[in-house]
């Protein structure tokens, strides 16, 4: 009988094949790792495996052929400071499974359906799929158009391919501004570290990462008008922009209550930053008070800034006033104001602080010559009859 030779590389280590051998592929030309095995056969058909590997992806990076799972990691890297690159790498994970060995020029839509099909399949909504595409988008234009390879050339030699996003006609779900009552429920049921960070973006429209984010060393004393404002970076906000979050009284009281509690954030949880609001203790104070849970409706913490925006509107604050209090993109990106600038954000957010004047609104829709009511609707304003309004 033949005796079989046996492949040189291979070490038995604590009962598992560990490679020890030379390879011109690997860095430092040797490939050192385990093959997480006991098997001697297996570790072989590994190691055959590996070395495969290498030699490939040493050719691809000859002729400039880069996977999509490179990319990612080098898109990773330049996002690493935003507030979104959490969310951005989550969605990576997401993608790995099935596009992160497959060249740039054949990533597309048909090497996407297989992810597509998953995510519907585990009841992702249309929009969380979208989130994804998106994030693979960005990834293959930066390819494109801005990463070179040491010899000058483009990661992505060719046109990007054109993601094509799932439509989401019908299939958006609706957000629900809070009534005084709701938000009387809501903040009862909420443990205290949520509660300060929810009262705080009722009153200030500001967004979950950046709630989450807010740092003492951003605040910014006003001596002129006895107050102080946070002034978040760019790295933090949606737009990319700094962005100036002015305080009504009531927002004063809540950042007054954090002073003291953390040396770095506002609102932390167990002396460590909160990391997002929108959890499991979220999700069951919601629905302990009350509010609908029916799909078709937003559940999440986006709907106190809904809040924020319509009772800005109740009060009578302009358009303009309202998109800078909100953060909204409109050209307008400085954040040098004056002191009489600021005092009239300010006095224009105060105005949602009494209860009477900032009454969350009817939304009234008219709709092929019927009127019909959507939302929470006071007897006051049932009686308005005529009167048609949207939200902010």
């Amino acid at each position: 009988m033949a005796i079989r030779n046996r492949m040189p590389g291979l070490r038995k280590k604590g009962g598992i094949w560990q490679i020890e051998k030379r390879c011109r592929w690997a860095e430092g030309g040797w490939l050192r790792e385990s093959t997480g095995t006991a098997s001697r056969m297996e570790a072989e058909k590994y190691l055959i495996r590996r070395m495969a590997e290498l030699e490939e992806e040493a050719r691809r990076q000859a002729d400039g052929v880069y996977t999509f799972e490179e990319a990612a990691f080098r898109y990773l890297e330049e996002v690493a400071g935003k507030s979104s690159a959490d969310t951005i790498a989550m969605h990576l994970d997401q993608l790995f499974p099935f596009i992160g060995k497959t060249p740039l020029e054949q990533t597309h839509d048909g090497t996407l359906k297989p992810f597509i099909d998953h995510e519907r399949e585990r009841g992702l909504s249309p929009k969380s799929i979208n989130n994804a595409l998106g994030v693979v988008s960005v990834v293959l234009n930066r390819a494109a158009r801005v990463w070179r390879d040491e010899q000058g050339r483009p990661w992505l030699t060719q046109a990007p391919a054109r993601i094509s996003r799932l439509s989401l006609k019908g299939k958006q779900s609706r957000p629900y501004p809070l009534s005084w009552e709701e938000q009387d429920g809501l903040l009862k049921a909420l443990p205290r570290h949520l509660a300060d960070a929810a009262l705080f973006a009722l009153n200030t429209g500001c967004r979950e990462q950046e709630i989450c984010q807010l740092r003492w060393t951003w605040e910014v004393k006003v001596t002129e008008l006895n107050t102080s404002v946070f002034v978040l970076p760019e790295e933090v906000t949606k737009t990319g922009t700094e962005r100036v979050i002015v305080l009504n009284s009531i927002a004063r009281r809540v950042i007054d209550a954090r002073r003291g509690l953390h040396k770095e954030h506002v609102f932390t949880y167990r002396d460590k930053p909160v990391a997002k609001l929108h959890s499991s203790a979220w999700k069951r104070s919601w629905k302990a008070a009350g509010l609908p849970v029916q799909r078709g409706t937003l559940k999440g913490v986006h709907n106190l800034r809904h809040t924020f925006g319509r009772r800005l509107r109740a009060a009578g604050v302009a358009l303009e006033t309202r998109k800078t209090l909100l953060g909204h993109a409109n050209g307008d990106i400085t954040t040098h104001y004056s002191a009489a600038e600021l005092e009239e954000l300010i006095n224009a957010v105060e105005k949602i602080v009494s209860r009477g004047v900032a009454q969350t609104p009817t939304l009234t829709l008219v709709r092929q010559g019927a009127c019909r009511s959507v939302g929470k609707l006071s007897e006051t304003t049932k009686r308005a009859a005529g009167e048609s309004r949207v939200s902010p």
